[in-house]
């Protein structure tokens, strides 16, 4: 309990250095700011992986799996790789939404702070749910594995779906709750009109963003589950890849229309992971062998929006 303690006092020290000192003023986050800093949370983040070495050579957290220090490091390493690649996808939406609600860029910050923020709790809140149901429902494994085989499924068909924030539920609701205004108001979520408390187009986006990040959680965590039901090492991995996302998203929102093939990577992994899940009790794939296919189709995504030319059309000059 005492390695949990410290874990949650340290992320909310860093949370507290980044909106109270790093981004106490509004600013528009640049290319090469969000490039220092996707750096220093990807490198926090894998550097965690010898402290899990650690703790688990000492026998400093509990190993309710009987996990070996060198199995902990991989099933880590490769449960944040997959937390990270699925959070690639979060960006993705994230920037429909500030779109949709024409979200300021020096605002976007502090938004997609409260809103990770409140991921950090409805995640710790499933992870505990699914560790719990995981180890105590044998069977529970393999509709885990069929959700997530399911997803990858739906995700593959709806590649070119658009998005539409304000035809969301979350949407409809606090529409319903509050009066919603049109404009923007400096970095304020609520505001006050002729004795009317009214909700800024800043909490809204929150509000679809917290919802979305939800959904995306249905996926996630089960993603994750596949690979170990340890709850420190799910909770670190899952933790530490939502905290690289905003720094994540200002460094390749920009880039989007570059990384048109990272959804088929998506679409591998989650497969993937469904079928060592619903595979899990019959066949053990080894925990390299998973990193590997994961680094692999992630890679390949990438590799792939880099050198197949693109289909659009050149704008012409002039």
């Amino acid at each position: 309990m005492t390695i949990w303690i410290i874990f949650t006092a340290v992320i909310i020290l860093f949370l507290a250095l980044d909106l109270g000192v790093f981004n106490r003023s509004a600013h528009v986050i640049k290319t090469k700011e969000a490039a220092i800093w996707t750096t220093v949370w990807v490198s926090l983040a894998l550097g965690f992986s010898g402290v899990i070495y650690w703790l688990f050579s000492e026998g400093m957290v509990e190993n309710p799996t009987g996990l070996t220090p060198d199995t902990a490091l991989l099933k880590y390493i490769t449960g944040y790789l997959i937390e990270l690649s699925l959070s690639i996808d979060n960006v993705f939406v994230i920037a429909v939404i500030f779109s949709s609600f024409k979200i300021p860029e020096k605002y976007q910050h502090r938004v997609l702070f409260w809103g990770i923020l409140g991921a950090i709790v409805f995640r710790a809140l499933m992870i505990l749910f699914g560790v719990t149901l995981i180890n105590k429902v044998d069977w529970i494994i393999y509709v885990f594995g069929a959700f997530l085989l399911y997803t990858a499924y739906k995700m593959y068909k709806s590649h070119d779906t658009q998005f539409d924030p304000k035809n969301s539920a979350m949407y409809r609701f606090l529409r319903r709750l509050f009066p919603v205004t049109q404009t923007m108001e400096g970095s304020k979520f609520f505001i006050r009109r002729m004795g009317v408390k009214a909700a800024t187009p800043l909490f809204v986006a929150l509000m679809v963003i917290e919802l979305t990040d939800v959904l995306f959680a249905l996926d996630s965590i089960p993603a994750i589950l596949a690979i170990t039901a340890d709850p420190f090492i799910v909770f670190s991995s899952n933790i530490l890849a939502i905290l690289g996302l905003r720094s994540m998203y200002f460094l390749i929102s920009r880039m989007l229309q570059k990384f048109r093939f990272i959804n088929y990577s998506l679409v591998v992994i989650l497969a993937f992971v469904g079928v060592k899940m619903i595979l899990a009790h019959h066949v053990e794939i080894p925990e390299w062998l998973s990193l590997g296919i994961i680094v692999v189709a992630l890679a390949g995504g990438i590799v792939a929006s880099v050198v197949v030319p693109s289909e659009e059309p050149p704008v012409p000059n002039g």
